[in-house]
């Protein structure tokens, strides 16, 4: 089970900006229940999912979710923790208190799901790419789903990753959107313990070619050093066998 992070926990109590202030984030993992195809998953989260969630007054609803138009980033998938993620459900509410009423509308579609508060940072806002709400945004999404390695402290996990590693993050890949979310606790019973979720948006071709993927058609050079650069930081606050990528489409329904 996720464990609240102390100093995260009473931030969120004592911060205006909040509990208590303009919003609050939750994030969803979704399984898709069996016997029901990729498709039809995607069509019930986007269609009748969101529309209640919605009605039900949230401020704001993003569907990320597996389906055949990430088929070609099936090369990137990364599963070492089961069972993979299906689906992802990004909603803003008032507050997290909120959080029993949301779980309530995912499970009538969702063979389960799993939920948490989280901190959102956002290093890069998606200008380039954009789409209607409800329609999927360009490209792709990689989801990764982080642990803290053993050998680092919280704390310390947390400085190299927001403060060290984001920098190489952005200077070295195409990723359009960058959204780092902290998990401060879980809001369902059972939840995997990650510790953080994060979200980045990449072109199609990104999918497939990975100098593409490292910001650097076409030049073979800034390819290798944009990929040792990123493999070198990754290792310094990331156990790769501890760590679930899964390439998902990106459907922003109610935007904030």
């Amino acid at each position: 089970m996720c464990r609240a992070r102390p100093g995260l926990f009473f931030a969120a109590i004592l911060s205006p900006s909040l509990i208590g202030g303009d919003m609050e984030k939750l994030a969803y993992i979704l399984w898709r229940p069996e016997g029901v195809s990729e498709t039809t998953f995607r069509q019930r989260l986007t269609g009748v999912v969101q529309q209640k969630l919605v009605d039900a007054g949230v401020l704001s609803v993003q569907v990320n979710v597996v389906d055949d138009a990430v088929r070609p980033a099936d090369k990137t998938r990364q599963v070492n923790s089961t069972p993979a993620a299906d689906g992802m459900a990004f909603v803003w509410v008032r507050s997290a208190l909120e959080s029993s009423r949301v779980e309530r509308i995912l499970l009538e579609s969702c063979r389960g799901v799993a939920g948490y508060l989280v901190t959102e940072s956002e290093p890069i806002v998606n200008t380039k790419h954009l789409s209607e709400s409800g329609q999927r945004t360009p490209g792709y999404s990689q989801v990764v789903f982080l642990q803290k390695p053993p050998r680092l402290t919280y704390e310390g996990w947390l400085d190299y990753w927001l403060k060290q590693h984001t920098r190489i993050a952005v200077e070295t890949q195409s990723n359009f959107r960058y959204v780092q979310n902290v998990i401060v606790r879980a809001v369902t019973t059972a939840a995997p313990a990650w510790d953080a979720i994060v979200e980045e948006c990449f072109p199609a071709e990104a999918m497939t070619n990975p100098m593409a993927f490292f910001d650097a058609k076409d030049d073979e050079e800034k390819f290798r050093k944009n990929q040792q650069a990123m493999i070198e930081s990754c290792m310094k606050f990331i156990d790769f066998d501890k760590l679930n990528v899964i390439p998902m489409s990106e459907y922003q329904i109610k935007k904030r």
